[in-house]
This record gives C-alpha cells, structure tokens and sequence, in this order.
C-alpha cells in the first residue's frame, strides 16, 4: 500500500496564515483591506507594507524566534504586524495596553523581546516599566515609536527609532520567510492573571491557521466581510481575526477608541458586518438612545465572551437590529472555542425558562475543537448528562496552545491526561448541552454541595441599580461555606445588604445560595480589569459574620 506515495513539497506545504495575505493580495489586489479614518489601503498594499515591515525587521536583527514585542491599539500599523513579524520568521506578542508599568516589566523580562513597537499614547508606561527593568536588564529591546510626538520618549529612552524611519528600511524584495515546521511558534498572548500570575500561551502557526478558518465556519462569515475592531488586538491576537480577514479578503475597519456613537457611525458609514470585544461592547451600544435614527440598516453580529450584562442591555441590542452571539474560552484556546447565538426574543416569546441560563451555557464548539467534554478530574471519566453532576470542562483539538512560555510545568499540568484542563466547572444537559457553573478556584462547598457563584452574581447583577457584583464563599463553622457579595452601586444609588439579600429571595435563588454577607463599594481589579477574587475571599475571611446595613 505504500509504494508509489509519499510526502514531498508538492503535497505538503507547513501551515501558516502567512499564505492567506500572500492570496489576499492576488485575489483581492484592488479591494480595501484597511480603513483608519482617512486612510485606506488596498489587499495589495496590504501585502507590500508587510513585506517592507519584514524586511525592516531583519535589518535589526529579527529572524527566526526571535521575539517582537507591541504596545499599541487597533491602528493598521498593529495590523500589520501581524504579518510582517512572523513574515521575517519572529514571533509576536502583543501586549495589553492596560498592563501598569510593575506588570508590563514583569512580561518584558519574562518575553526578552528583541524589538518593541509603542503607540505614543503607552509610551509613559514603557518608560516607567524600563526604570524598573534596569538591574534585570542592562540592553533594554529597542523601541519603534509609532505616531504623535516622540520626542519626550526618545529623550528618556536611548535606544529608539522612529516609525517612519525604521519602515524605510524595509525592502520591495524581500523573500518571506515560512515556516519549516508547522508547529513553530508564531505568537505569544499573556492571561489575564484573574487567578495568579499571567502566563503565556504559545500559539503555533499551525493552530493560527486552522482557527482563523474556524472563526469564519463558527460566525458564517462570507466573502469580503467588513470587521470593525472593537476587539483588542493583544487579546488572542484579536481572536485570530486579523488572519481570518486576510483569507476572506474582508476590511477591516480600524479604531482607536471605543465608543457607542463610534459603532453606529462606523456600521452606517463603512456597512459593518462584524464586531467583537468583551459584554461591555454591548452596554455601549445599548447607551445610544434610540428615536429611530439609530436602527442600523442591515444586520450586524456582535460577539462577546465573558460575563453578559443584564437581559434588558441583550434585548435593546437586538431591538437596534444586532445579532448577539456568546463565547465562551480562553487565551489557552485562542479565544472562544465555542458561542452560542442569544435568540432571546423566540425564547422569551416561547415562555423557555432557558433565558435564566443564558450568561453560563456553552455553545457549540469550533470545528477544529475536536472533544469537549465535563469529566471528574481525578477519574478522568465523562460525567452523566443528568444536567446534575459537576465535573470539570475539559477539551482537545487543533485549536490549543503549544503551552506555556518558559513554565514546563504549568504546560504539563494545564495538558495532563491528555486534555486541557480548564479549571472550569460544568454539568452536561440530557440535550448535551454544557452549563457553565464557576470556576474550580471561586466555586463555594456548602456540606458538599457545589454552588455557582456565577449564578448567584447573575442575579444579582440583574438588579436595576447595581453596576457589577462578585460572590465568594466566606468560611461558617457548621456549613463549610457561605456566599459572600460585594457589590458596586451604579452612580446615585443606595441600597441596603437586606435589599439585595430580599432581592435574591424574590428571583427564587435557593435558600443556600442567598448570600448571608453583603458588602458595597469598589471591586478590586488587576490591570487588565479582572476582578481579584483571592482578595476578597481574604477579605470575606476577616470580617464578621454580621451583614452591613447599607451601601452607597
């Protein structure tokens, strides 16, 4: 049977989303790739720009592994250079631009980046980061300022070149370098650190091509989408969007800030197709008060992953004319591996008490997803879809990380029997479906019985003056545990903790998961927004067991 086949160069080609600009640039030479305020650039010069970015690259040294570093928003230079670093054989790791200098310098130490572009806007942080890397690192990267006046920067940083001039450098020429081995690393993306110190999850070209084109499956994205960047580009590489752009020959429509104003001119202007970004996404276009002038004119969808906002922010979005889809994932999987669109309109129409659990269900996973499955981490066994028993959600596929940067461990543990752990909680419907519960860490044990706090902050969240909510268990001598709420009011709202408790009780939460506690004020939060919830179980386990009477 073997004889008379074989692998060579004509049958086997590594992959790589390099390709997809390479095509982009013959298929749909003359349509617009890039649109950023007034500028625009065709597939075409798409291809060329990158192509001189690359070979800028090489100039200073940037070959095969080597790491480039960007600070930057969704300006078309960041676009670029998700091509242009990996087309000179680096790899790219963008950085998030809410780090503060303590935690960028920890990243720039751990990545030992060759060359880092800058935005002028994050130009401050850099600074302040490098003071703080001195001792560790005596040659700091060079530093690539792009755009605004750089002269403050250049005179406290000694190793700078200007955007301009470092893109001079570049040559029409230069031969792009593609990857030996498929599974040569192409980017590095930091976690958010919710539960400990951020990682960095390895992507391989390989998995960057294979989810690229999952993207466009799992969203029915057609030929020549127009993409507004309301994702941040340094989150999973902007969910693998830039590359699935290129291999659809879509635009991508570039923004600097976020706004709800900004989403309804941009969809009208440039006829929008998609957009992306966390559940706050969904609050500003919410906040556009509508007569009419703001109902868009064909439909959009917007994808969110992360905690939904109340039911009443989904229905407004879908009344402006939005298709709302839920992802559920993490920097691990390249972003949502799985997304649910939120029909709530039928659902409510229909009287389906499913709506309640519309923030925590799984949708359906990606193509190149292979498994998912919840199974009991010691046994490794599937638990019964008895829509019951919990167990821990676990996948495999084409579309996971190679593993942590520098952490062998963590990459061991994180993969260990076989499957990615995510460290989730879920339970599996008769349907199939998987309800997402808590995560293992924020889960609370009540004489062994699991509760969701994620169900608990869902109610409460839905309380029309509360603006966020986080529930952690507190230590009870007889129960093990008990619920624990902190919460934020919005702005000139006052509510007592026997408000939100009496709350609960009326949306029917069960008796064990009313919280016994409740606290008001701000939620501690990392640099990247992620509320801290290891601080406020230390918290919880300090303060009496008596509720506070009110909140402001």
């Amino acid at each position: 049977m073997e004889e008379g086949f074989y692998q060579c160069e004509a049958n086997y080609v590594p992959l790589s989303p390099i390709s997809f600009l390479e095509r982009a640039a013959f298929v749909y030479e003359k349509s617009i790739s890039v649109i950023y305020n007034d500028m625009t650039y065709t597939w075409k010069e798409t291809h060329d720009r990158c192509v001189k970015l690359a070979s800028a690259l090489s100039t200073l040294g940037v070959d095969t592994g080597k790491v480039v570093a960007t600070l930057a928003p969704n300006t078309p230079a960041h676009y670029e250079l998700h091509f242009g670093v990996p087309m000179a054989g680096g790899i790219l790791s963008a950085l998030n631009t809410s780090l503060d200098p303590p935690a960028l310098a920890t990243t720039l130490k751990q990545l030992e980046p060759k060359v880092i572009f800058v935005d002028h806007q994050y130009t401050q942080n850099l600074i302040e980061a490098f003071k703080l890397l001195r001792a560790a690192t005596p040659t700091p990267p060079l530093v690539v300022l792009m755009g605004g006046n750089n002269k403050k920067c250049t005179n406290m940083l000694s190793n700078t070149l200007d955007y301009n001039k470092f893109f001079s450098f570049g040559k029409p020429d230069f031969k792009i370098i593609h990857p030996n081995n498929e599974c040569d690393p192409i980017s590095i993306n930091f976690t958010s650190g919710s539960t400990g110190r951020p990682k960095g999850a390895v992507y391989s070209h390989r998995a960057a091509y294979l989810n690229s084109l999952a993207v466009i499956f799992r969203y029915d994205i057609r030929k020549m989408p127009v993409f507004l960047w309301t994702v941040d580009m340094f989150r999973c590489n902007g969910w693998c969007f830039p590359w699935a752009m290129a291999a659809l020959g879509g635009t991508n429509v570039c923004l600097r800030e976020v706004t709800g104003q900004v989403i309804f001119d941009s969809i009208v202007t440039y006829k929008v197709t998609h957009l992306c970004g966390p559940p706050t996404i969904l609050d500003k276009i919410a906040s556009i008060h509508s007569c009419g002038e703001h109902d868009i004119p064909s439909k959009v969808d917007v994808i969110v992953a992360g905690p939904l906002p109340p039911l009443e922010i989904i229905l407004k979005v879908e009344k402006f004319g939005f298709d709302v889809h839920h992802g559920y994932g993490m920097t691990e999987a390249m972003g949502p591996m799985a997304d649910r669109l939120l029909t709530t309109h039928d659902e409510k129409e229909n009287g389906n008490d499913e709506l309640a659990y519309i923030r925590c269900r799984e949708g359906t996973h990606n193509i190149l997803m292979e498994n998912v499955d919840v199974k009991d981490p010691d046994t490794m066994t599937s638990v019964p879809s008895d829509g019951k028993t919990i167990g821990e959600v676990m996948f495999r596929g084409n579309a996971i990380m190679l593993g942590y940067l520098k952490n062998l461990e963590g990459t061991q543990t994180a993969f260990k029997g076989g499957w990615y752990r995510t460290g989730d909680l879920g339970i599996r419907k008769p349907t199939g479906d998987i309800i997402m519960k808590d995560r293992a860490l924020d889960s609370i044990i009540i004489e062994g019985e699991i509760l969701s706090t994620l169900e608990i902050e869902r109610v409460i969240r839905s309380h029309s003056s509360v603006k966020d909510v986080a529930v952690v268990g507190k230590p009870d001598n007889s129960l093990g545990e008990t619920p624990c709420a902190f919460v934020t009011l919005k702005d000139e709202c006052s509510l007592s903790s026997n408000d939100i408790i009496k709350f609960c009780e009326e949306k029917l939460l069960p008796r064990s998961m009313v919280p016994l506690n409740v606290y008001f004020g701000m939620l501690p939060m990392n640099s990247t927004g992620k509320v801290l919830k290891y601080v406020l179980r230390d918290k919880a386990k300090a303060i009496e067991t008596a509720p506070c009477t009110n909140g402001r």
